[in-house]
Order: structure tokens, then sequence, then C-alpha cells
């Protein structure tokens, strides 16, 4: 049986940033996906036709994904085609993360809807076309999903993460101070340890 674990990683990540998941799963390749568009609508057809072609090599696939990586994971139309899946700090309601740095930054929707699109001083162009796609096409995600959430996660709160956990019937888990890019030693050690418990569950 062929398996694969398929990486794909958020902002400013890297293919290469799978290396460090196959000490835990020796049995499987494990491989990262570089995707070159930064939409959901384009990067979930990237992902799709990426996955696609992997589903008719492999027995099964388990995505890891981090961040806005799980957001276009569950834009992608892949359901079918993973077996579990392992979100790490993951995006899970784009449309309230834009509201939010919208309110951040001073905008209404009034003001998006005219001018399209406004940069930001934090680094974050907002769109409107982008909002209207999230606000239009819902997450819909049935695979088989554990979560690994930082109390800390600047990104999302705690509740939002909660709320998707229980209308997916997925499993979360929080690392108290944990944020939403692991990185430190620590954190690295609480990833891996949850990972490696969740190999028994999923």
């Amino acid at each position: 049986m062929k398996e694969l674990v398929l990486y794909i990683h958020g902002k400013g990540g890297c293919s290469g940033e799978s290396d460090h998941y196959r000490p835990m799963f020796p049995e499987f390749e494990v491989v990262g996906l570089d995707y070159q568009t930064f939409t959901p609508w384009e990067t979930g057809k990237e992902i799709r036709e990426a996955v696609k072609k992997l589903d008719a090599e492999y027995d099964s696939i388990t995505l890891i994904a981090g961040s806005i990586g799980a957001f276009f994971s569950m834009n992608a139309g892949i359901d079918a085609m993973i077996r579990c899946a392992y979100f790490i700090s993951p995006v899970v309601d784009m449309e309230q993360l834009i509201l939010d740095m919208m309110s951040l930054a001073g905008v209404t929707e009034v003001e998006l809807k005219e001018k399209g699109m406004i940069p930001t001083s934090f680094g974050e162009d907002l769109s409107w076309e982008y909002l209207c796609y999230v606000r239009e096409h819902p997450v819909c995600w049935t695979v088989p999903t554990r979560i690994l959430y930082g109390s800390r996660d600047n990104l999302t709160s705690y509740e939002t993460a909660l709320a998707f956990a229980e209308s997916h019937n997925a499993e979360l888990t929080v690392m108290e101070e944990g944020e939403h890019w692991f990185h430190t030693d620590e954190q690295m050690r609480f990833l891996d340890n949850w990972i490696t418990k969740g190999r028994s569950i999923l």
C-alpha cells in the first residue's frame, strides 16, 4: 500500500518544511506543495489538480496543512481524496479574519466595495473580490481532522476555532501560550507529540 503525507504550508512557508514530518511518518512518502497563487479560487484549483495527480499514484493521502494553507485546502474540493487531516493554526473563518483586518485598518465595507483593493499599514491588501468570494463559498469540509491551536493565536480566536471544530466534528487541541506560528523548541515538541498521538486516533 502506497501512502502519502502531503504538506501544504502557510503564508511565507515552503514545501521544504515537509521534511520536519518525515521522522513521524517513516513508512509514508512525505512531500510538500509549493503553490504559486494566493487567492482561494486560484490556489484551490492548483491544490485540487495536484491532489488529483497524487490520488492516482497513492492508495492513501494524509494532509498536514498550516494557517492559510488549511483554508486553501478546505476550498479545494479535495475531501474525497484525503483520508485524514492535521491542521496547525488553521484559518477556519476567513470572512471573520478579513472583517477583523478591516476593523484594524479602519476600512468600511462601503469603502472596500468602492475601491476594490485597499493596502494596509500592516502589510495585507484588503480585497472586495476576496471577501465576496469567501461569503459566496462557505467552507465545506468532511475529512476526519485534528486541529492544533495556540492560545496566543493572533489571527483566529479560540471561540472561532472551537466553533469550527464542533461543527465539523474535529478534535481540537490547545497549547497554552502557543502562538499562531509554532516555531520555538517547546512549541515544536508539543506539535510533534500531537502528531504522534494523532496517528493512533486518525
